[in-house]
């Protein structure tokens, strides 16, 4: 089954002039790694939505499944979440995970919930040269989605994380029993759907409005890879949501 066709299917259900909007040229990337079933994660679920508020980054969050034995299972959390956490822990050379974890263009990572050492990591990268390089676009024509690399030096995958924008969950069980919580660009899926090393890049993917799965809107991510597939650092990236007129 084709999750991207899934997506763009929903993209498309709400309202015949339904459209996918892009997030144009996003200066980071920011993935939460959190849980409902964590005490400390509610700051960093609120840092997130601010993040994503400023408009100019890319913020998604994954939630795993390590804390569902706490006595609440994480409504939105799966084991590919947790897997993509231990990829990074693998790339960065750890030997174990935790949460709340920002990673910040699949190179560093920080305490989620501290705002101040987010920003400052990423203004770091920057500073680095270790920012968003490789234009990344992509759009809807027609039965198709378009995404455009550009060349750029290096290799790396063309990875798309398909999404719910907003979520509010009551949880009554656990940690975090009697709060409700609401959880900015969830992702719900990851897959890799092309190749890229180091040209300008055009891939077409199909998409059918037979299929119907519940996404918002997805990101796409030009990211390295370690030798057993591990995520590594993100060159460039770009959004879509699910809006319409």
């Amino acid at each position: 089954m084709n999750r991207l066709a899934l997506l763009i299917a929903v993209s498309l259900l709400p309202l015949a002039s339904a459209r996918a909007e892009e997030v144009a040229a996003p200066k980071a990337v920011v993935e939460l790694f959190t849980s409902q079933g964590c005490s400390s994660c509610p700051p960093a679920d609120a840092v997130l939505g601010e993040l994503l508020r400023r408009g100019d980054l890319l913020a998604l969050s994954y939630h795993v499944d390590y804390w569902n034995y706490l006595g609440w299972a994480d409504t939105l959390s799966s084991k590919q979440n947790t897997g993509r956490q231990y990829g990074y822990a693998a790339t960065m050379s750890r030997s174990n995970v935790y949460t709340p974890q920002a990673v910040l263009n699949g190179r560093t990572d920080v305490n989620g919930a501290d705002r101040g050492a987010i920003e400052a990591g990423l203004k770091k990268l920057d500073t680095a040269g270790q920012g968003l390089a490789v234009p990344v676009q992509a759009s809807i024509n027609g039965k198709e989605m378009d995404i455009s690399v550009g060349a750029g030096k290096g290799t790396g995958d063309v990875v798309v994380a398909y999404f719910k924008r907003k979520q509010t969950v009551p949880i009554t069980r656990g940690e975090n029993a009697g709060k409700t919580i609401t959880y900015v660009n969830s992702v719900t899926a990851v897959e890799t759907v092309g190749m890229w090393k180091g040209e300008a890049l055009q891939l077409k993917l199909p998409m059918s409005a037979m299929e119907v799965r519940e996404h918002d809107g997805c990101a796409v991510l030009l990211q390295q890879t370690g030798p057993n597939g591990e995520p590594g650092a993100i060159l460039g990236a770009v959004g879509l949501m699910a809006w319409t007129q």
